[in-house]
């Protein structure tokens, strides 16, 4: 009788239990891919452009780019792309080899990063940057931005053309 009564609570547990929540994960592309992509799907290009050692990348990493609603607009509106401005693999994007650059022992940075992140004469970390099917930036913002602060941009530009 006892293993009954068990039996039944453990039942009665397991059935009144909420499943746990799925967790949405944002996909990422590389500079490569965008050219396949755009002709099966033609969307905008989101690239979020950071460093290992920049404290405000890795926050806005952590919270602004794991949002659940900013990972479905992303997912669903962009190609969405991670560069690491420091990292020393080439990368062929837009008809064109764009290499890291050292300027000292070891320092340096991706050219493509440059190109992409400077606004107002200079670069500063985290950037985004989104591309237009042209390839043209239709929008920049460097420095951090909030979750909160990113939604409305996403909604705004997702069906530039």
């Amino acid at each position: 009788m006892a293993k009954r009564i068990i039996l039944y609570m453990l039942l009665v547990t397991v059935c009144n239990c909420k499943p746990l929540p799925t967790f949405a994960q944002l996909q990422i592309y590389q500079f490569e891919q965008i050219d396949s992509l755009q002709k099966i799907q033609p969307r905008p290009v989101f690239i979020f452009i950071y460093t290992t050692w920049c404290k405000y990348c890795a926050a806005m990493e952590q919270i602004t780019l794991k949002d659940k609603s900013n990972i479905v607009a992303l997912n669903e509106k962009y190609y969405c792309i991670l560069l690491d401005a420091e990292t020393k693999q080439d990368i062929f994007f837009n008809n064109h080899l764009f290499k890291y650059r050292a300027t000292g022992d070891k320092t340096g940075s991706h050219e493509l990063a440059e190109q992409l992140a400077f606004i107002n004469g200079q670069i500063a970390f985290p950037t985004i940057c989104i591309l237009n099917l042209k390839k043209e930036i239709i929008f920049q913002h460097s420095n951090y931005i909030s979750s909160a602060d990113l939604k409305p941009i996403l909604c705004s530009l997702s069906d530039h053309k």
